[in-house]
């Protein structure tokens, strides 16, 4: 049967450098890969691209072909049809770059065994006071992690070995069939996990892992003004990396108790201060206690529940973001329950005497008038 030129398959040129056919089998792979492209001739066209690329991508097989064609391949061929047969042609390492792994083709897998990966991050609940939340303060706490065995150096045994089952390499080498043809697949060692080496020895301290856990205990400065949900990173108090790499970090999150008196709104501080009912009809002083330290406020006469005095800067100095809160005084005039025969008596004549209030002269001459 007649064969497409290499060429005119993957849509570059005679001068085409590597690079471009590379890029060229990337962008039809991903295309016409069976399991993504809805085209009917998907299969057939997968196939005549990996054909291309094995030749193409080949400086000896590509002089080959420029200068004979495909009859430089004629004799060659093991298959059903004239040309290069691409069966013995690795692809894994540049469909581990298109697909990664997802459709099965395999992966080198020695190479991120010995990248240096950062470690994981940890994260901690840790509940505070309220004055400890508002002011500040250092804590020891006992934090359990991951680390690298300091008896094996984190390699997990002694007397290393070259690893009989990939002699070295990490990797192990098949042949797997498909619907559109027999590719050669790279997979780790399931040996030596990738390492290309083994011990004659395990190491008893950690198993054979090359980790442990171990607990700690840290001295910790919680900064003013932290609230619920906020939290704290500690660089570097994490899990342990692998091969060298960095630790990674721990996070505290912290929950606040609640006060038997304040309430907090971000820095705000908010404090509800009963007042009699003589108090709030003549005025008075009280004292008020602030975070810090008490001060007298004046309660001016004819106040009402849910009046309101801010007291400027009394609120919560927060140092994560150096905003200093107010305070809020909330007045609650009490009334009593039960009056004694004597107050009774002050009310009743509190009651018939003129109270000038024109708001109620103003109903009372509506019910009058209705």
């Amino acid at each position: 049967m007649n064969k497409k030129d290499y060429y005119e398959v993957l849509g570059v040129s005679k001068d085409a450098s590597d690079s471009e056919i590379k890029s060229a089998f990337r962008r039809l792979a991903k295309q016409y890969h069976p399991d993504v492209s809805k085209e009917p001739d998907a299969e057939e066209k997968f196939k005549e691209i990996q054909e291309a690329y094995a030749v193409l991508s080949d400086e000896q097989k590509r002089k080959q072909y420029d200068q004979f064609g495909h009859a430089a391949f004629d004799q060659a061929s093991g298959g059903s049809y004239s040309g290069f047969n691409a069966q013995d042609f690795d692809f894994s390492d540049i469909f581990d770059s298109i697909f990664g792994n997802s459709f099965g083709f395999g992966s080198s897998g020695g190479t991120s065994r010995h990248r240096q990966t950062r470690g994981n991050d940890k994260l901690m609940h840790m509940t505070l006071d309220f004055e400890e939340a508002v002011f500040g303060c250092d804590k020891k706490i006992k934090v359990s992690v991951s680390e690298e065995c300091e008896e094996c150096d984190g390699v997990g045994g002694f007397d290393v070995e070259t690893c009989e089952t990939c002699h070295g390499s990490g990797t192990i080498t098949s042949q797997q069939r498909s619907l559109f043809g027999s590719f050669m697949t790279r997979t780790t060692c399931p040996d030596c996990n990738g390492e290309g080496k083994t011990y004659k020895r395990k190491c008893r301290a950690c198993n054979g892992k090359g980790r442990v856990i171990k607990e700690r205990t840290l001295n910790v400065t919680i900064p003013a003004g932290v609230d619920n949900g906020n939290r704290l990173r500690l660089s570097g108090k994490g899990e342990a990396g692998t091969n060298g790499g960095a630790n990674g970090d721990l996070y505290l999150e912290f929950t606040v108790r609640e006060h038997d008196f304040y309430e907090r709104d971000e820095d705000d501080i908010y404090l509800k201060v009963p007042i009699t009912v003589s108090e709030a009809a003549l005025g008075c002083k009280k004292t008020i206690p602030t975070l810090y330290g008490n001060i007298k406020l004046t309660i001016p006469a004819g106040s009402n529940t849910g009046d309101k005095h801010r007291i400027k800067d009394k609120g919560i100095n927060n140092a994560t973001t150096h905003h200093k809160g107010d305070m809020y005084v909330v007045i609650d005039v009490k009334f009593p329950e039960r009056l004694s025969h004597d107050q009774k008596k002050l009310f009743e004549k509190l009651a018939d005497t003129d109270l000038n209030d024109q708001e109620i002269n103003k109903f009372n001459s509506f019910v009058k008038n209705n």
